[in-house]
């Protein structure tokens, strides 16, 4: 796999600054929770960049609201009418690729056709079939930072054919997502970040534990309930509840289990809930891209118990800033759950701070964008 590596250049040349285009996911709008980690990484990405110097212009769903980023950071917002599109976790390898009437992923990318001339390049945040087929047809570079780990042929097909085409334009998160694809060892490696004055240290805490995320079968909720009922902490549920029925089975399923609904919450009210909580179970029974989840728990000094699977295992340092589990294995959340008191959290935020800040985050952004830029010329 291509790292991206920081540059420790001490030139004295200023570097010009980049007008940059982000496309967000069309599986909902900025701020309401139904594209999971990806919202939350528009807004990191706009503002690493913009402290880097660069102008960022973010084009997302209609109802989109860029609230919280530091208005010095003069973000644009443009938002798009249109129809949302399906979440690709939801179906199956072979499901065909298909648009919605009056598709708001196609109305986003029409509106880069007709300002494509006002940027340098764009970055793509849908994982979806269309902005890749369109990266050969527009004018303006497309760099395109893979959300998914792979779920479709076709799609693992259409990228391929870019990444084949343009070495350097796919970003993936982690190496265990790239390794879900045949060429992952091509893909650019970049992390994420957040900005950390957002996220409180709390070094001491409360009694219950905290599970955060859309709550969407994908991400194993009824896992947590079980480990809960079965050891009698208390659990505070954050996040977006887009399948109210699936909550309801899950609740009936695990009557004794001592759970309690938060909400989709701002980050603000969110870091004060989730840092007092002794710490964050992770229970996807898919292999995430990245979980910002994680690094928003390990900014607050909160421990996290993930499953062995995914971005989480590349995040959690076992023994130090938690916990990693065998996949699906609810006696192991259990036996991790009795040895929280073990972790350190100073360690926790340490973590955050060396390897998932906005800083961080910027520098390894820019210079991606940058290699591209220069194969383009």
């Amino acid at each position: 796999m291509n790292d991206v590596l920081l540059s420790n250049s001490s030139s004295a040349t200023p570097k010009s600054s980049l007008n940059v285009l982000i496309v967000s996911t069309p599986v909902g709008p900025l701020g309401s929770g139904l594209g999971g980690g990806v919202e939350l990484t528009v807004k990191n990405m706009a503002q690493a960049l913009g402290e880097q110097g660069h102008h960022v212009h973010i084009i997302a769903p209609q109802g989109s609201s860029i609230d919280g980023l530091p208005p010095t950071m003069g973000v644009r917002l443009t938002t798009v009418a249109g129809a949302l599109q399906d979440t690709a976790q939801t179906q199956g390898r072979e499901t065909p690729i298909t648009l919605p009437q009056d598709s708001v992923l196609a109305a986003m990318w029409d509106q880069v056709r007709q300002i494509q001339a006002s940027y340098d390049i764009a970055i793509n945040l849908a994982y979806d079939w269309l902005p890749f087929y369109l990266t050969d047809w527009l004018s303006l570079p497309i760099a395109h930072l893979v959300s998914m780990s792979s779920l479709n042929d076709a799609m693992d097909s259409i990228i391929q054919y870019v990444i084949e085409r343009h070495p350097k334009r796919i970003g993936v998160y982690t190496h265990a997502q790239a390794d879900t694809f045949a060429f992952g060892d091509r893909c650019q490696c970049l992390g994420s970040g957040l900005d950390l004055s957002l996220y409180e240290f709390q070094p001491e805490s409360d009694s219950y534990l905290a599970w955060l995320g859309r709550i969407a079968p994908e991400k194993g909720i009824e896992d947590a309930f079980a480990a809960v009922q079965q050891t009698n902490i208390p659990l505070k549920v954050f996040g977006a509840m887009p399948d109210p029925d699936y909550w309801d089975t899950i609740c009936k399923t695990y009557p004794e289990a001592p759970v309690q609904y938060e909400g989709f919450l701002t980050t603000q009210e969110l870091q004060k809930g989730l840092g007092r909580s002794r710490g964050l179970l992770m229970t996807s029974k898919w292999i995430e891209a990245f979980g910002n989840v994680a690094i928003e728990a390990l900014a607050c000094g909160v421990p996290v118990i993930s499953y062995r699977r995914g971005g989480p295992s590349e995040i959690v340092t076992d023994g130090r800033t938690g916990w990693l589990v065998e996949p699906d294995d609810v006696e192991g959340l259990v036996e991790a759950i009795a040895k929280l008191d073990d972790i350190n959290r100073q360690h926790c935020r340490q973590r955050a701070e060396n390897e998932y800040s906005l800083p961080v985050m910027g520098q390894r952004l820019e210079q991606w964008l940058r290699d591209i830029l220069q194969d383009t010329v």
